[in-house]
């Protein structure tokens, strides 16, 4: 503190100028990095999204070729996954449900000729033994895909991406 004519002059120590605040510079900085993230996490996340949906329907179908496999060996009788490609849906037999496929994956069939059932639909069939005529199911999105494969001889079932 310091007298000058009368007057009282407050100051910090060591400053001529003491500040608390942000600048503006600050401020707009700060406000340009949100602004970048607001516009760049939202496309990221939709990518997310579809590939998790693409698994999940791969997923989904190789449950429903271990329950087939599972239907032949258990009840000693064959058990099959019919796949219909132009409606989108599968099922096992032995069970009612019919399970549909997300409309924004494309979906291909590879399998035995005998079980090719016209040209938009066809089955995986499993036998007594385990064994299966064998085959695989593509998923697929522009930027992804799952294979889901089944072993004609032990009918083992495994997904590659």
């Amino acid at each position: 503190m310091s007298r000058s004519g009368g007057r009282t002059r407050l100051s910090a120590p060591g400053s001529a100028r003491y500040s608390k605040g942000f600048t503006l510079l600050e401020l707009m900085v700060v406000l340009i990095i949100a602004v970048s993230m607001v516009a760049l996490v939202p496309p990221l996340l939709s990518g997310l999204a579809k590939s998790s949906e693409l698994k999940g329907a791969a997923r989904q179908l190789a449950a429903a070729l271990r329950s087939a496999r599972n239907e032949a060996v258990t009840k000693q009788h064959e058990g099959t996954l019919s796949l219909d490609l132009e409606r989108r849906r599968f099922q096992v037999t032995g069970s009612e449900r019919e399970f549909s496929l997300p409309e924004a994956i494309s979906i291909k069939l590879f399998t035995a000729q005998s079980e090719l059932l016209g040209g938009s639909s066809g089955n995986i069939r499993f036998f007594p033994d385990g064994s299966s005529t064998g085959g695989h199911i593509t998923v697929a999105n522009e930027r992804l895909a799952y294979t889901v494969n089944v072993d004609w001889l032990t009918g083992r079932i495994t997904i590659q991406e």
